[in-house]
């Protein structure tokens, strides 16, 4: 059995097929949802959906990497990432 992955396009055809809006509005529709969570997420570091999950900026340290083939060690900058940890009602909905 092959795994698809759930991807953008995806999302908008389920929008489409769920909403019955066309494809292209509905694909306005996801972007503008990606936007606006990176948006919010450049001026408050923290999301929080209710029922699904919290997004949320995390910084991290400079420190010292190594490449796992030819061993060179190397510095990896610090950088920030975006974590997320889903509710207890969407761990729930997935383990039912």
């Amino acid at each position: 059995m092959i795994k698809k992955n759930f991807n953008r396009k995806s999302l908008v055809k389920k929008v489409h097929q769920n909403i019955g809006f066309s494809k292209s509005f509905s694909s306005k529709i996801v972007d503008s949802f990606f936007e606006s969570l990176v948006s919010a997420l450049e001026s408050t570091d923290k999301i929080k959906i209710s029922t699904f999950g919290t997004f949320k900026i995390i910084n991290k340290k400079e420190r010292i990497g190594r490449n796992p083939k030819t061993k060179v060690e190397a510095k990896i900058l610090p950088r920030k990432v975006v974590k997320f940890k889903a509710s207890s009602y969407l761990k729930k909905e997935i383990n039912r």
